[in-house]
This record gives C-alpha cells, structure tokens and sequence, in this order.
C-alpha cells in the first residue's frame, strides 16, 4: 500500500457536532469512515483547572497523504479552541479494509 493508513482521534462536544465534521470529511474525500463513540467522559486540565466533560469521541479513517488537510479542516469545523487531533499509524488490518479506505480516500500519495 502506497499510502499509510491513519486512524485520527478527535473528540467533539456532542454527537451533531461529530457527524456534521464527519459528514464534510467523507465529502471532501478527507476521511473514509468516521465512527462516533458518544457518552465519552473526558477529565482533563485546562487554564490550571481540572474538568469534566461528556463528548462523543470520533474515530476516523484515512491516509497519511490526507492527514494535513485534514487537521487544517478539523479545525475549521471544531467548536474547541484546541481541539484534540491525535493520527496514529495503523500498521495491521484487514487488506480488503484497507484497500477500500485507500480506494475512499482523495488525497496525494
């Protein structure tokens, strides 16, 4: 495969905020899946405070071609002043899988 695929973890305040991202991600050809996991619970520091938060936590697929227009896109979409943006390399998977994301993708090798 020419082209690594990604897994991006983002998390968003709630589940239509998720979807609206997802949904322009997939039709900019950005992404090839996103899951929504919701009813998240984040603790975390922020401005020497710690906080709380329920979130829908997103998955999405993608390819490491994709990843900066895609982080640039992300936070144009997202609510957050620093949203979480994590790529993490997938080095195994289902090869069908794997070619379907590549082939979803419209991103430069």
């Amino acid at each position: 495969m020419p082209d690594k695929p990604l897994l991006v973890v983002s998390a968003f305040p709630d589940a239509e905020a998720a979807r609206t991202a997802i949904r322009t991600l997939l039709s900019e050809r950005l992404a090839a899946c996103g899951t929504l996991l919701a009813g998240a619970e984040s603790l975390y520091t922020w401005k020497g405070q710690v906080e709380t938060s329920r979130e829908t936590l997103v998955l999405l697929k993608t390819l490491e071609g994709c990843y900066p227009a895609l982080e640039q896109r992300l936070r144009q979409l997202h609510s957050y002043e620093i949203p979480e943006i994590i790529g993490v390399e997938i080095s195994r998977g289902n090869p069908k899988y794997l070619e379907w994301l590549a082939a979803s993708c419209g991103c430069p090798a």
